[in-house]
């Protein structure tokens, strides 16, 4: 086993889950500059923005909706609305097409959704 290297190499500091929130709360508030985080908890910067992105994707994770998805839920309007709607957004584009000087596409033609 060779010796210097062991001597030269640094003792590696577990950070907890707490000072990590803290340190990126603390730049994300604008409280203190990167490059003094860095300094006091003696991290390369690619450690922080790393800390960073896991922080960033763990709260997009924690906040997404704990109910089912769309798909399995159903449309999102009653039909009778959806009815409402694509006459309204015909007319629409009627209104659209004349001002513009084209004809507008009937509704049957128009892809589903």
């Amino acid at each position: 086993m060779n010796t210097t290297t062991d001597k030269t190499r640094k003792e590696r500091t577990v950070r907890s889950a707490r000072e990590k929130c803290q340190a990126v709360l603390a730049l994300w508030t604008g409280r203190r500059r990167p490059s003094e985080i860095c300094h006091d908890l003696a991290i390369p910067a690619n450690l922080l923005h790393g800390w960073q992105e896991r922080a960033m994707e763990g709260m997009l994770t924690a906040l997404e909706p704990r109910t089912r998805k769309q798909e399995e839920r159903g449309p999102m309007l009653a039909p009778r609305m959806e009815k409402l709607l694509d006459r309204k957004l015909a007319r629409l584009e009627m209104r659209i097409a004349r001002q513009a000087g084209t004809k507008a596409r009937p509704a049957a033609e128009k892809p589903a959704a």
